[in-house]
């Protein structure tokens, strides 16, 4: 039985693999190896491995790696205490295959051990273009140790091509995001309603906002505008806690003391995947920098302002408005999202990121994939 280990340390991260997960549970020629670190594991984020566990999958390794620190040199110490334990983990586990998603540093680190023990990688979600933050820099290195690649759109596939990459290890899956939203069973308001305690219709925001991390300096201007524009708007709002990055704490304090001022403001750790795309589905825009906007929002016809440059370079659809993070751009923004105008065009909006059936062709390759130096053995390609 062929061994894959996945490891997940956010809950974004965790509910676009969810479906590969319950993939590889149920085939009987695969064995789910499941290490959980990160925000999973921290009360501030939620204790997310909860759901995890909630959703029936059994956790082989916990690695608790945060530290409450807000310096700079914090990442760099999270992942090499990560290292260090993950190459106890993967010893002990002995996987054949390391699947993993997306451009986090606790990624970075899982795939740079992986890639000294000689354990292949299976990366989803790569060639992908995000320049205002150092992800875009870990997820290009995780290209380059990869061994095999799932991409979520042709252009990202192209992109992992264009940096050396062998084609016949390039698979164009589509988007997990695309995934999630067909084989979710949505709640409608009246589940919404009991689970929230709160009414969610076109009158109501959605808003998540992570640390820009090439642009740390910035993020109280930032943040400071991000209030003072949702302050005259003036609307319902659910709001979600950021991501673990640095820069993370004092968006939550922020966040927090808004919240504690306007009763109309709902702060949440974390909603989960079901909660998440119920409300997304309902609210009249969704507002942030977060990349849901970019791949669920379009997929659903809801429209999605994104702000600043943490998005800037990827696939944009049609119901996506782009602004700076000045007050006056975002207030522009959002008043532009919900006029009737702009919903008219939002209904129109097609999805850039495949059909939904990534899960399936992702457990098909693992499974079928012959392990052996060709794979292990890379070489640069140029066209």
């Amino acid at each position: 039985m062929r061994k894959i280990a996945v490891v997940t340390g956010t809950r974004a991260e965790y509910g676009l693999l969810k479906n590969t997960l319950n993939k590889i549970k149920e085939n009987s020629n695969l064995e789910l190896q499941l290490v959980v670190t990160g925000a999973h594991l921290s009360e501030k984020f939620g204790y997310t491995v909860d759901e995890i566990l909630k959703d029936g999958f059994k956790v082989d390794e916990k690695i608790p790696i945060l530290m409450s620190s807000g310096s700079k040199d914090i990442i760099a110490k999270e992942m090499g205490l990560l290292m260090v334990q993950l190459s106890q983990v993967f010893e002990r586990l002995k996987p054949d295959i390391l699947v993993v998603l997306g451009d986090r540093y606790e990624i970075f680190a899982a795939v740079s051990t992986a890639m000294t023990m000689n354990i292949p990688i299976a990366h989803i979600s790569g060639g992908e273009v995000t320049e205002g933050a150092i992800d875009e820099q870990i997820r290009h290195a995780i290209t380059k140790m990869s061994h095999i690649h799932f991409p979520g759109a042709e252009v990202y596939a192209q992109n992992i091509i264009n940096m050396g990459e062998e084609s016949w290890r390039v698979f164009n899956v589509g988007d997990p995001g695309i995934e999630n939203i067909k084989t979710t069973k949505f709640l409608n308001k009246q589940e919404l309603r009991k689970q929230l305690n709160l009414d969610i219709d076109e009158d109501t925001l959605l808003i998540t906002y992570h640390p820009v991390t090439l642009e740390r300096e910035l993020l109280s201007y930032q943040i400071e505008n991000l209030i003072k524009a949702l302050s005259i708007i003036k609307k319902k709002m659910i709001i979600t806690y950021p991501n673990s990055d640095n820069g993370g704490d004092y968006i939550i304090k922020e966040l927090e003391g808004f919240a504690k001022k306007n009763p109309n403001v709902h702060l949440f750790k974390n909603l989960g995947v079901l909660k998440y795309l119920s409300v997304m589905k309902l609210c009249g825009a969704v507002i942030g920098n977060s990349s849901s906007a970019l791949v669920e929002a379009p997929y659903l016809k809801v429209p999605a302002i994104n702000i600043g440059n943490r998005q800037k370079g990827r696939l944009m659809a049609d119901n996506i408005i782009s602004c700076s993070n000045e007050c006056e751009d975002i207030v522009k923004a959002i008043n532009k999202s919900l006029s009737n105008e702009f919903r008219k065009t939002v209904k129109n909006t097609e999805s850039l990121y495949g059909e939904g059936n990534t899960s399936e062709e992702i457990v098909k390759i693992l499974e079928d994939i012959q392990i052996d130096d060709k794979l292990l053995k890379k070489k640069l390609v140029w066209s």
